[in-house]
């Protein structure tokens, strides 16, 4: 494994990422998530899944599954080089694309500003936003206990996302531009599509993720 190729790749992948709203319409939200036969061992077979739900009703209008074998290695900030490739077969067999999508990682909050969601985003061109579980990159100041309540991540004064709180005295959600989406206008998403902690198109994708593992 280069890894300084890798990082290249990154930082190349950094300097498209477009972070500005650069969309025409939100009506489709799509959530997708990847789980994995076994962790540790490589190669292993692997799947992602995408729900795409209406943004009225959070519905879920269309769900999609793929199958694959993953043989690169689990490496911390070079995630994408693990799951992109079978999220790309998600996507290229997908029949609905969604208007946006949620990626179950990060966007620009990565040490070389190009995260899995941003790296999907701009290897697809499609308008996507990074809803991490935990903190990977950049600091960010005590929330409020109260949903809507937020604080952007920062690194070297520099915004690159956002711990926001998604229900009431929960552990926030940690939401960063992929591409083609302004900070504001994920976070205002993100809240709007969160019944939860976890917004509903990524926690659907992921329960429909467990329905498969358990057949």
């Amino acid at each position: 494994m280069d890894v300084e190729r890798l990082k290249r790749v990154q930082e190349d992948c950094a300097k498209k990422v477009i972070q500005r709203d650069d969309f025409e319409k939100l009506e489709f939200v799509g959530g997708i998530d990847l789980t994995f036969e076994s962790a540790k061992e490589n190669p292993t077979r692997a799947w992602a899944s995408l729900v795409v739900v209406r943004l009225t009703d959070l519905r879920a209008v269309y769900q999609k599954v793929v199958e694959g074998m993953v043989d690169f290695p689990y490496v911390p900030t070079f995630l994408a080089f693990r799951e992109l490739p079978l999220m790309l077969k998600l996507y290229e067999e997908a029949e609905l694309k969604p208007d946006v999508f949620f990626i179950d990682g990060q966007g620009v909050a990565h040490p070389r500003g190009c995260g899995i969601a941003s790296h999907f985003g701009v290897e697809t061109n499609s308008v996507s936003v990074g809803v991490a579980k935990t903190r990977l990159f950049g600091y960010y100041k005590e929330l409020e206990g109260k949903r809507e309540s937020y604080s952007y991540l920062t690194h070297k004064g520099a915004v690159v996302g956002a711990a926001v709180r998604t229900k009431d005295y929960s552990e926030p959600v940690f939401v960063s531009v992929g591409h083609r989406i302004s900070l504001k206008t994920a976070i205002e998403l993100v809240l709007k599509t969160s019944l939860y902690r976890v917004p509903e198109p990524t926690r659907l994708a992921h329960n429909l993720l467990q329905k498969v593992r358990r057949l």
